[in-house]
């Protein structure tokens, strides 16, 4: 672990900068999202049809294979805004119901490779995630949270940068909130140094199973790190925290701990920090994982299997950023989505996108 603070050194030391904000300044402001023009799906659809005469298959399609004349400029500034600014953005207009799966797939995985470099999701190599209600718990061991219809908490996840496309929305609930990390470390310090000293020492995250056979069943980090120039670094996830405690030679958690997670999630729920967005169908959100922690409420689904809630998911490293040992390693690779050329497989015409 890089750019951990000791004690007397940047631990006591509040947050400053961009990602520092608090989601009631957010709320009515529209500086953090990008509306495709005509213009911008013009050159999608080019690169659409490009991509597909190269006739590669998914994980060997680079950002040059995806050509973005204009709108890899406007991906650029998103990403120093990720990295150095509020840590967040939406992208608002992508056709994905015209566009159909396989081609909204490929668009999403384009536009994720002109921002950083994909990697695995699971132990099973998954680049390209699927976010929906498969009818299991929590309570499982080997469930993840995107699996289910549960109430996520707020928490972090094991990439640079992570980008949600919603495909279908559910029926009723599943907003998505967000907070700044440097604002909820703010806060702790503030309301309780001595706990806040605590997020810097490490703890051990439950892997759900996902992980190769030789390597350890959880992982262990701090909740907060400074990188070289005081930047926070944060890495949370209640629900893995407390599941890791099925391992006997996992530390046992004290009661200081769970007070620190109380205040943790009661800071970063409170109105007057989280900012709380209704994904709409063709909007990608975009975040910094390391400075923006995101949270999800309950859902109810459609009855129709072709109505039901539907998010493709990337998780993104970013090249030269110091490691916080966030990220999940060891896994190869092993989708091999291959683009499709005909329009009943597309669900729409292979090369026009509606503008």
């Amino acid at each position: 672990m890089t750019g951990t603070a000791g004690p007397g050194g940047a631990l006591h030391t509040p947050c400053s900068g961009p990602s520092l904000w608090r989601g009631g300044d957010l709320a009515d402001r529209e500086e953090w999202t990008l509306r495709l023009s005509p213009h911008h799906l013009a050159e999608l659809d080019t690169a659409l049809w490009e991509a597909r005469g190269r006739d590669l298959t998914l994980l060997k399609l680079t950002a040059a294979d995806f050509p973005l004349p204009t709108l890899a400029g406007e991906l650029k500034r998103i990403a120093g805004t990720l990295e150095h600014g509020r840590g967040f953005a939406i992208v608002k207009g992508l056709p994905v119901e015209q566009l159909g799966e396989s081609a909204a797939s490929m668009v999403f995985w384009g536009l994720g490779q002109h921002l950083g470099r994909p990697v695995p999701q699971n132990a099973d190599g998954h680049m390209l995630g699927h976010v929906r209600d498969t009818g299991r718990s929590l309570t499982d061991p080997a469930t993840r949270g995107y699996q289910t219809r549960a109430a996520l908490p707020f928490h972090t996840d094991g990439a640079d940068l992570l980008a949600l496309l919603c495909l279908r929305a559910p029926r009723t609930g599943g907003r998505t909130s967000l907070v700044s990390a440097a604002a909820v470390h703010n806060a702790v310090l503030s309301l309780c140094p001595d706990l806040a000293e605590r997020m810097y020492r490490p703890y051990c995250f439950d892997r759900r199973q996902e992980h190769p056979p030789e390597e350890p069943p959880y992982t262990a980090a701090p909740l907060a790190a400074r990188l070289p120039g005081g930047a926070l670094s944060m890495r949370y996830n209640r629900c893995y925290l407390e599941s890791a405690q099925r391992f006997p030679q996992v530390p046992r958690l004290e009661p200081a701990d769970l007070e620190l997670f109380d205040l943790i999630d009661d800071v970063a729920g409170s109105p007057q920090c989280r900012l709380d967005i209704d994904l709409q169908v063709g909007d990608l959100l975009l975040l910094n994982t390391h400075t923006i922690m995101h949270a999800r409420e309950q859902f109810e689904d459609h009855d129709q299997p072709e109505l039901k809630r539907h998010l493709l998911r990337l998780w993104l490293n970013v090249p030269h950023r110091p490691s916080t040992g966030g990220a999940r390693g060891g896994v190869t690779p092993r989708d091999v989505i291959r683009p499709r050329n005909t329009a009943s497989q597309a669900g729409t015409n292979p090369r026009r996108l509606p503008t």
